[in-house]
């Protein structure tokens, strides 16, 4: 399955970034910035609370679903609150479960067009993704970000393009995106970018959105 037929934008969510006072407020904040993220156009939102015991984080991901209708939701390595939510996928990270255990039973017990993704940082992560059955993978990070220092240095663009001439799914690119640098990668094979700070980190959200479309609109 190949669920991108533009260049996707992702908003992956970090609600401790937000630094509020407490859990309470930092989930609605999230809520309201998701809404009109998707308001404003974005295309994905990657639910990344992986520190959220179970009723919350279901809480948050149905009330970002419900928020979001336009937008598709995935939820980071929970299959079960992904299930349970609504949502339109799950992300794997490199600790999650399999691709190929998830795909088995969405095949045998869900159905319908449930997303699975992977994060991958080389391409030997993202042909055994692709070769497991993901529908897409996230690869990064591309230049360099703080949120993603323990993942190595920045891939780079060259190494970009190896994974996108080599993978027959899509690749979401991640880590230091800005409308300085999207277009980039678009014009070297990915399918789309998914950012943290850039959505989070921004008053007029709107006019945010628009320009990283319209970088990506290559």
């Amino acid at each position: 399955m190949n669920p991108v037929h533009k260049p996707v934008l992702c908003y992956v969510t970090d609600r401790r970034s937000l630094e509020l006072r407490d859990a309470g407020m930092a989930a609605d904040a999230l809520v309201e910035i998701a809404g009109r993220a998707a308001a404003a156009g974005v295309d994905w939102i990657e639910l990344r609370e992986k520190d959220l015991e179970a009723r919350t984080l279901l809480d948050l991901a149905t009330r970002i679903v419900e928020r979001c209708p336009r937008a598709r939701v995935v939820v980071n390595d929970r299959l079960d609150i992904a299930l349970a939510a609504l949502a339109a996928g799950v992300h794997l990270s490199g600790e999650g479960l399999p691709v190929a255990v998830v795909r088995s039973w969405i095949r045998q017990r869900a159905g319908g067009a449930f997303l699975i993704g992977k994060s991958c940082h080389s391409l030997e992560e993202a042909a055994a993704a692709q070769r497991d059955g993901a529908d897409y993978i996230f690869f990064g990070p591309i230049f360099a970000t703080p949120s993603k220092l323990a993942y190595g240095p920045p891939q780079g663009t060259e190494r970009l393009a190896e994974v996108c001439r080599a993978l027959e799914i899509p690749v979401i690119v991640i880590g230091g995106i800005t409308p300085e640098n999207a277009g980039q990668c678009i014009a070297v094979g990915a399918s789309g970018v998914a950012a943290i700070r850039w959505f989070q980190e921004i008053a007029d959200l709107a006019a945010r959105v628009a320009s990283l479309r319209q970088a990506i609109s290559v």
